[in-house]
């Protein structure tokens, strides 16, 4: 008799929600944008958020798969779209992999006062990436408690930061006061005009939104998903807005905005609200290393609740023929094995180079290895969401599907914003990603992150290609056969 599958309530589909969305990493950056940051989530929340988080809830129910993405996008426009989100949703994950492993070692010096050595710097990477490796081979189910303990340690540490902010400011105020109606206003330059560098910003916030699909993945781990997706969808998003902006706002009362640190501002920013309020050098020492060791087990935790959807939409790509055939091999607990190990591997392989390059090349663009690979994962990740709103708006068209599952209510308007306004934001997203600003010198500074973006969409071709030529032989050989 087969061993039954372990199930995870909404408690815990709630809190994976808020582990796979909300990342402390992303905190310190979205902080950068400064007093503005308000009115953006506030726009990115209406005409990103709502429509992405609805849009996940209705069509991991009315399409259910481990699929996820991918068979969304196959149902509305065949194999040759799904590749390529197939390609771009796990090509990005490898890098951010890295991007991690490198922000892993920059905490554990910051947190707890020591330099580390190149050995040790390798060292600590390698055995970050193998750990979560072995998080890659489990169901979400099985590594709940990670995901669980993840939320909870995020809750923790962004709320402990974000109260103290709060404090802080009742006080002394803050850093970044607000000075003028320009401050608040998204796009608005201090001399009346527009200042469009503003739009880099979008990118940062639909990041620390994206997720909710991976939900939809976790469908035959749930007791009732046609009831929990949803409700996890629409619980953990408030969660998520909250634990986003009150840290957000700490860091703003504490730092001023041009010195914030957007890979380590977060600790930076405790030390500096912890000093206002008293504590001792001491005391602030102690605080920032426990909190520092929190932040490192969230980069452990973000990791593993992802890893079961991506690698799952990975695994069906390559029973279509995009991936290599190893790659749809599952283990006994259906988890796509080979992908999380070939995943790691690169990773690995990434995480090192990285960390050679910024030892020998200082002056080079992997001088800062977490940006190099996490800009190039975001655009990655971020292009390949496009599709998934346009099949968004195919399915929906043919109707309810499975009348308990979720359902967007309204017409064709509401059905055409919903899908359209989320992707201009997204390729607005994805030009000022790489492009910032419209100088040129600033252009030859992210040439490799233009070049290295282009490369990764010419391979994604090259694999549709390929798997369209070899769907073309096997049509061919059973005609002959005939």
């Amino acid at each position: 008799m087969p061993q039954k599958k372990p199930k995870f309530r909404l408690f815990s589909a709630v809190l994976a929600t808020v582990c796979i969305v909300l990342v402390i990493d992303a905190v310190a950056p979205t902080a950068s944008i400064g007093n503005s940051q308000y009115l953006w989530w506030i726009i990115m929340i209406l005409g990103f958020f709502i429509p992405y988080a609805l849009i996940s809830a209705e069509l991991g129910t009315q399409y259910p798969s481990e699929g996820g993405m991918y068979t969304w996008v196959k149902k509305a426009f065949g194999k040759k779209w799904a590749g390529r989100v197939a390609w771009f949703y796990w090509v990005n994950f490898p890098l951010w992999i890295a991007s991690l492993a490198d922000l892993c070692t920059t905490l554990i010096m910051q947190a707890f006062g020591v330099e580390l050595t190149l050995t040790e710097i390798l060292v600590i990477q390698v055995v970050y990436i193998a750990l979560v490796t072995v998080f890659g081979m489990m169901r979400i189910s099985q590594s709940a408690w990670v995901a669980n303990l993840g939320a909870i340690v995020k809750f923790i540490v962004l709320a402990g930061i974000g109260f103290i902010g709060i404090y802080v400011f009742l006080r002394e105020g803050s850093a970044n006061p607000v000075e003028s109606w320009h401050d608040l206003v998204p796009l608005a330059s201090a001399d009346g005009g527009i200042d469009w560098t503003g739009l880099s910003f979008v990118s940062l916030i639909i990041f620390n939104m994206l997720g909710f699909e991976v939900v939809g993945t976790f469908i035959d781990d749930m007791d009732k998903p046609k009831k929990q997706i949803p409700q996890a969808i629409i619980l953990g998003g408030i969660l998520i807005a909250v634990f986003y902006l009150l840290p957000s706002f700490a860091m703003g009362v504490a730092i001023p905005l041009e010195e914030i640190e957007t890979n380590s501002g977060l600790l930076e920013s405790y030390g500096v609200l912890l000093s206002t309020i008293g504590l001792s050098a001491a005391a602030i020492k102690s605080i920032i290393a426990v909190v520092g060791g929190m932040f490192i087990y969230t980069l452990i935790a973000n990791i593993a609740s992802w890893q079961f959807g991506v690698y799952s939409v990975v695994a069906y790509a390559a029973k279509d023929g995009i991936f290599p055939k190893s790659w749809k091999k599952l283990n006994k607990d259906g988890c796509a094995y080979v992908v999380s190990l070939w995943t790691s591997i690169i990773a690995a392989i990434l995480a090192i180079a990285g960390a050679l390059l910024g030892e020998y090349l200082p002056d080079s663009a992997f001088s800062n290895a977490f940006w190099a690979f996490f800009d190039l994962s975001l655009f990655c990740l971020l292009i390949g969401y496009i599709p998934m709103f346009f099949a968004y708006m195919k399915l929906h068209k043919k109707g309810v599907q499975d009348k308990n599952g979720y359902w967007i209510s309204g017409g064709n308007l509401k059905r055409i914003l919903f899908g359209v306004v989320p992707v201009i934001m997204l390729v607005i997203s994805l030009f000022f990603t790489l492009i910032p600003e419209f100088d040129m010198e600033v252009i030859a500074d992210n040439s490799t992150l233009i070049i290295s973006s282009v490369v990764c969409v010419v391979i994604g071709e090259v694999l549709v290609w390929n798997m369209g030529r070899k769907d073309n032989e096997r049509k061919a050989l059973r005609r002959a056969n005939k």
